[in-house]
């Protein structure tokens, strides 16, 4: 069992397999934030699914999750903030609060991404999002 530190002066003791799953979303958060397509698709199964939360698909396969993120990555001022991931035998938990660029002008808003996870790739991912706040 690996222990890593986390914030304060308490161990969380993680398995091998659910540390590398949640490096490989920290990883695709990271280019996401970066705005950097192909290190954010490396980490990405080819034939991954994409959800919002329940069950509505929104991007099945590798090209039309590339589309949808260039896009997104046009908005200047897209950043996901992690506020907390959990990782526990293939799924990897984060919540988020996102800033976007919406038609109504910056908001940020709450995220809760479900990462499944399989040969070290994300094969399926849900998404809920809260409702946006707008102002500063």
């Amino acid at each position: 069992m690996r222990q890593e530190r986390v914030k304060g002066n308490f161990e969380l003791g993680i398995d091998a397999q659910s540390f590398e799953e949640a490096e490989v979303v920290r990883r695709q958060l990271d280019a996401y934030n970066a705005r950097d397509i192909d290190g954010f698709m490396a980490c990405w199964a080819n034939d991954a699914e994409v959800y919002a939360w329940p069950s509505d698909r929104i991007a099945k396969g590798a090209e039309e999750i590339r589309t949808r993120h260039i896009e997104r990555f046009n908005e200047p001022d897209l950043f996901a903030h992690l506020v907390s991931r959990t990782a526990v035998d293939g799924l990897v938990v984060d919540r988020e609060v996102v800033t976007r660029n919406f038609p109504q002008g910056r908001g940020t808003l709450d995220v809760i991404g479900i990462y499944e996870l399989e040969a070290g790739k994300i094969k399926r991912a849900w998404f809920k999002q809260g409702v946006p706040v707008f102002g500063d």
